[in-house]
């Protein structure tokens, strides 16, 4: 595959695909006035990911019904991060694994389907962070068979790259304080890179400054001043000192202790019932793990907030199955840790087993909230650190 042809062009045929979304939207500009009550270079944004593009199948994403983005703006947030699935919006035969050639067979139906759902955010003055979450090449959920390696392939960087180069050309005319970029979700590396279940850990820090400075310097050479972020390495949790000479924020993760946040979920435990109760404080073996450990385990993202650098957490949350005292307690301390160190916050989810609304919990009385299973106590717990 001729990557270099390919993406030249893309940009003749981008100008007749049109530019997408313009200058739209009133700006979330107290967000930003936050900077300067703390040391963060990123305003602590809080609110949620929304999942319209989250599966490589198009048909298989949550829906984020209009009235959804609207109460997350009427509750006093000002933050969504959309992942997205890069097949979601290819024009490809999804009965089969994707060819080489066609990594860059953009649908721009299916691109102004994103278009309509970011716009949507804008026009509620909430700030928008485009995440990819299958890039060409990686994914940390695996399950779909990629041709190349992110890591590894020139051939997947050129593909990677064309895509933030689309993104960027898209939405230049949507300002830094509107709109971000989250270069690619949770990076890992697995010995068997389209097995879920492949043993894997961190990628090397060669690879990954690599990787994330041609995708910088591509989106930059559209427009110089977009905010552009990097996942924490090893699943998202790792903070990268490695990456400081970049121009990059960094995204950190809100799912420590892993035992409480994924507590019986069944794509993380073969046998989800045999895992033995928990609370918080959380007993392992002698250790009692609380606030301190959570302090701990923030204590390299704010060495970097320290060092300058801006730190968001773009994924925090529980699933359904821990108990909903123990994860309110619990998540408690998570928001007081990454307040005190004005870390804003991505809940996953809004609707669904990680979020506010329909999570599906049997020990919660929700209330309903014109048709939708509201849990309050979350939503309050939230609302307190606006």
């Amino acid at each position: 595959m001729n990557t270099s042809d390919s993406r030249r062009d893309f940009l003749k045929k981008s100008a007749l695909l049109g530019t997408g979304l313009s200058l739209a939207g009133s700006a979330s500009l107290p967000a930003f006035a936050e900077v300067a009550k703390s040391k963060n270079k990123l305003p602590a944004w809080k609110g949620f990911n929304l999942l319209d593009f989250f599966s490589h199948d198009p048909s298989g994403g949550r829906r984020t019904k209009p009235e959804y983005v609207k109460w997350i703006a009427d509750w006093g947030f000002d933050f969504v991060r959309i992942p997205i699935s890069y097949p979601s919006y290819l024009d490809i035969d999804r009965s089969r694994p994707i060819l080489p050639e066609e990594l860059l067979n953009f649908d721009e139906s299916r691109l102004k389907k994103v278009d309509e759902l970011v716009q949507r955010c804008l026009d509620q003055g909430l700030h928008v962070s485009l995440n990819l979450h299958r890039a060409p090449g990686f994914c940390i959920n695996a399950g779909f068979i990629e041709p190349y390696n992110l890591w590894k392939d020139q051939e997947a960087l050129d593909a990677f790259c064309a895509h933030w180069e689309m993104w960027a050309m898209r939405y230049k005319g949507i300002s830094k304080k509107k709109l971000s970029f989250d270069l690619v979700n949770e990076p890992y590396q697995r010995l068997d890179p389209n097995d879920q279940h492949s043993p894997g850990g961190p990628v090397d820090m060669l690879d990954y400054h690599r990787v994330a400075e041609a995708a910088l310097d591509t989106i930059k050479s559209v427009k110089k001043s977009r905010l552009v972020i990097a996942d924490g390495n090893g699943g998202g949790g790792t903070a990268m000192p490695e990456l400081a000479d970049l121009d990059l924020a960094q995204s950190c993760r809100g799912y420590h202790p892993f035992p409480i946040s994924h507590y019986k979920a069944g794509w993380v435990y073969k046998d989800p019932e045999s895992v033995p109760p928990v609370d918080w404080p959380l007993m392992q073996g002698e250790r009692v793990l609380g606030i301190d450990n959570i302090r701990e385990y923030y204590a390299p993202w704010k060495a970097l907030v320290d060092q300058g650098i801006g730190v968001h957490c773009g994924e925090c949350g529980c699933y359904n199955e821990t108990p909903h005292d123990v994860f309110l307690s619990w998540f408690g301390d998570v928001l007081t840790v990454l307040k005190e160190n004005g870390i804003g916050f991505g809940i996953w989810e809004f609707s669904g087993a990680f979020g506010v609304m329909n999570s599906g919990r049997k020990d919660v009385e929700y209330e309903d909230w014109y048709g939708e299973k509201l849990d309050r106590k979350f939503l309050e717990l939230l609302r307190a650190q606006i």
